[in-house]
């Protein structure tokens, strides 16, 4: 049996990336015929963006300019290249924000993540993620259905019928949040019911922590994780090498620093930002929220593709001071207009119960430098800050451009 999904996953990079850059062209304009990328890729000739470097020239669109998208031209905010009828099903997320799917199989790319859990034709697949309004259900059945799986729709709730359905069916496979697979194995143990068929599970929707991950080791269930959202499907998955995850082969994938569009350097965290070859909705640039940072060399598991730390948390970092919203953005066009900066974040106190900001730069220079930023600062956020600046590679990798150190206790 083979180890890997198909040939794709053990390519050189050299190749993988020959393949990607070539695509890419015809993908922008495709995504050029729909009204938002029509007009936000106006002035870009698609046959020039052939390169990483074209790419990262593009802006960004950021999830949470969806909400008012959507509100401004409905149903997709002028993003998706298809109409109802080519549609399979329409979905929404809180905000709301309302997502496609597409007819074709395996729209989500998901039977990749599953391959590499374990997954095979043939198995019972548990499916305990929501199949009301919500796509996480049937972003996981479809990849099952695209491996040969036979899937049982158990969605949220119900453990005890849930528990039972799994005594009676002998799943070999669980997909859906890993908190909820706990809960349903300690509800077996309460209702004194045994689960030997269930050996592996690929978990999404929640940070996988290692003391569930070990919980479920020791009763026999390999978990794997799968990083997925709604608009772009899996961007990455676990191996059995344990070590990040490996980007998906139908994706570019980049990361940025918050509140720009500029990719940071390897190893450096940043925001997630995908852009992907689905025809039915062609995201370019598209900034999830979430911090990773790209990992060196190749996995061991034997897959070549670039591989991230995981979910590091959230990159949209706005903070209200003084009654006024502070946004990354804002902190960029400060480093923007000073080339001396190479890294900036700013920290928000609150000595005596007043909102303080000081933005730490890593730049070297005197005072009149940071009498600069601090007049920049002041004409970007519209407050006063103090500006301090600290030795190159100084600040935290951690991919925080605002930093909220107030105390409220």
């Amino acid at each position: 049996m083979s180890e890997f999904f198909d040939a794709l996953e053990t390519r050189s990079a050299e190749e993988r990336e020959a393949d990607l850059m070539a695509r890419l062209p015809a993908q922008i304009a495709h995504a050029k015929t729909t009204a938002y990328f029509g007009k936000a890729l106006a002035g870009f000739e698609a046959a020039a963006v052939n390169s990483r470097a074209a790419l990262a020239r593009l802006p960004v669109i950021r999830k949470h300019e969806l909400i008012e998208l959507q509100k401004a031209q409905r149903p997709f905010g002028g993003l998706v290249a298809s109409t109802y009828g080519r549609l399979g099903r329409v979905f929404s997320s809180p905000g709301p924000i309302y997502e496609p799917e597409g007819r074709s199989a395996d729209w989500w790319r998901t039977a990749r993540a599953l391959f590499a859990a374990g997954f095979r034709a043939g198995d019972l697949v548990h499916n305990s993620f929501s199949y009301h309004m919500t796509p996480g259900a049937w972003i996981l059945e479809a990849g099952a259905h695209a491996l040969g799986c036979t899937v049982f729709p158990g969605g949220v709730g119900q453990t005890e019928q849930q528990v039972q359905a799994m005594a009676d069916l002998a799943p070999k496979g669980y997909v859906g949040t890993p908190s909820f697979l706990r809960i349903l194995v300690e509800k077996a143990d309460e209702l004194g019911i045994k689960l030997p068929s269930l050996t592996k599970a690929l978990v999404s929707g929640e940070a996988f922590l290692p003391p569930v991950r070990d919980a479920l080791r020791a009763r026999g269930i390999e978990g794997f994780q799968a990083y997925a959202t709604a608009d772009l499907g899996v961007i990455a998955y676990e191996t059995r090498a344990r070590e990040g995850l490996v980007v998906d082969e139908g994706v570019i994938l980049e990361i940025v620093r918050p509140g720009t569009g500029d990719p940071v350097a390897e190893g450096e965290v940043g925001e997630v930002v995908v852009t992907t070859f689905n025809q039915d909705y062609p995201l370019v640039r598209f900034g999830t929220g979430d911090l990773s940072a790209v990992l060196p060399g190749v996995s061991p598991c034997g897959r070549t593709n670039i591989r991230i730390k995981g979910w590091m948390g959230r990159a949209d970092q706005t903070t209200k001071v003084k009654g006024m919203f502070v946004h990354p953005e804002q902190v960029a066009e400060v480093v923007k207009r000073h080339p001396e900066v190479a890294k900036a974040r700013l920290v928000v106190t609150n000595p005596d119960a007043n909102d303080a900001m000081t933005l730490h730069c890593e730049a070297s220079g005197d005072e009149a430098l940071a009498r600069a930023i601090a007049d920049s600062v002041r004409d970007c956020t519209k407050l006063r800050g103090e500006v301090k600046l600290v030795a190159p590679g100084s600040l935290p990798n951690d991919g925080k451009v605002i930093e909220d150190a107030r105390k409220f206790d």
